[in-house]
This record gives structure tokens, sequence and C-alpha cells, in this order.
């Protein structure tokens, strides 16, 4: 029986075929370790962990999950703790391996972390602002969004309407509100690395 899948760009339930014979990639975002998980958090993971499941008795899968061990709710809860980040992440991220234990939810294949994978973060910035897709901008780095035609394409949202909806106070270095950061400058008491574009941190979405 094949496996039928909603794709979500083509708002269609299509049966599965890998883009590879016999081998299947999957990456799922993982957790960002400032605070204990909720269930909502988990849901994915248990949906995930069902799929990956069912891939494996077909194909050879290589299941990816991430850990976003630094970001702005970290450095405030090591900030309110006195603590170093690492003190944080690996409290929070223990008792999440620890929570999907408990559902029976597997692990990946791979787990790599934001902190362990910072030399690749830069390398795609940089080739992102080589490709035209991403501007420096007062120590920042941000993703060029009108540069990029089919954003907004997978969701269905129009940019312009997301725009008009946001309550968020946009940037005076940001080309357009839409722009969002790929690196961002970090100051002496923030955790950060030395990059092209000075001191800092990558952004959430990268």
């Amino acid at each position: 029986m094949p496996l039928v899948l909603h794709n979500t760009l083509r708002r269609t339930r299509e049966p599965f075929e890998p883009a590879a014979p016999g081998r299947v990639t999957m990456y799922v975002c993982g957790p960002t370790v400032y605070n204990y998980a909720h269930v909502g958090n988990a849901r994915p993971y248990v949906v995930f962990d069902v799929l990956a499941r069912l891939l494996r008795r077909t194909y050879t899968l290589t299941y990816a999950r991430n850990v976003t061990d630094v970001d702005d709710k970290i450095n405030d809860a090591a900030a309110a703790e006195g603590a170093p980040i690492g003190v944080i992440t690996e409290r929070y991220l223990k008792a999440f391996h620890a929570d999907l234990d408990v559902l029976g939810v597997a692990p990946p294949d791979v787990e790599p972390r934001v902190t362990q994978t910072i030399p690749e973060i830069i390398r795609m910035i940089e080739r992102l602002i080589a490709a035209g897709h991403a501007y420096a901008a007062e120590g920042h780095v941000l993703f060029d969004v009108p540069k990029y035609a089919e954003y907004g394409h997978l969701s269905g949202r129009d940019p312009d309407e997301m725009i008009a909806g946001a309550r968020v106070e946009v940037a005076p270095y940001k080309k357009s509100p839409a722009d969002f950061v790929l690196w961002k400058p970090s100051p002496p008491e923030i955790v950060g690395w030395d990059s092209p574009w000075g001191r800092g941190r990558p952004g959430w979405h990268i």
C-alpha cells in the first residue's frame, strides 16, 4: 500500500516518492532549550516519529532534528539565573530528551546544535549574500525577502498581507519590513562569535 502524504505546496494528497530511490532525508525543527517543553511542543515530535517509523519500513531514512541552543530567550533565562547559557541549555535539553523518552519517541539520527555549527552557519550566510538574497546592515545580516519571488508560496500567505498584519516596529536598517535577521550583533555581555560582520550570533531563522 503506497504512502500518501499531504503536499503543502500543491494543497493535495499525493503518493510519496523519494527524491533518491530507496533513500529519504527528513528534517524537523527541534526545540529552543530555554525552558521545559509543554504538550504542544511535543506534538510535532510524536507526529514525525510515527512518520519516521513508517518510512523506515520501506526506505533508508536519515532523520535530522536540530537544537537551538543560542537564542535571545536563552540569553534572558541565563541572565535571570546569573548562569552561562550552557547551564541553561543542558538542563532543558536533558529534560526534553527525558520527556520524549516517556512518550516513546525515538531519537533522530542526527541532532546538530547551533553552537556546534557556527562555521557552517556563517558560510551559509556568506552564500546567501553572494547570491544576492541577503545583505549586511549595522552589524546585522538580513534575508532580502523581496528578492525571493517564491516567498510565501509554501504557506499560501501573501507577504504584503503578513506585513500589514504585523504589530512589530520595523528596524530602520531593514530594506523591507518583511526582511528577517540571519545574524545579529552581540554586545560584550552576550554570547557571540567572530564573523565577517563583527562579533555576533545567529538569528533564529538561520
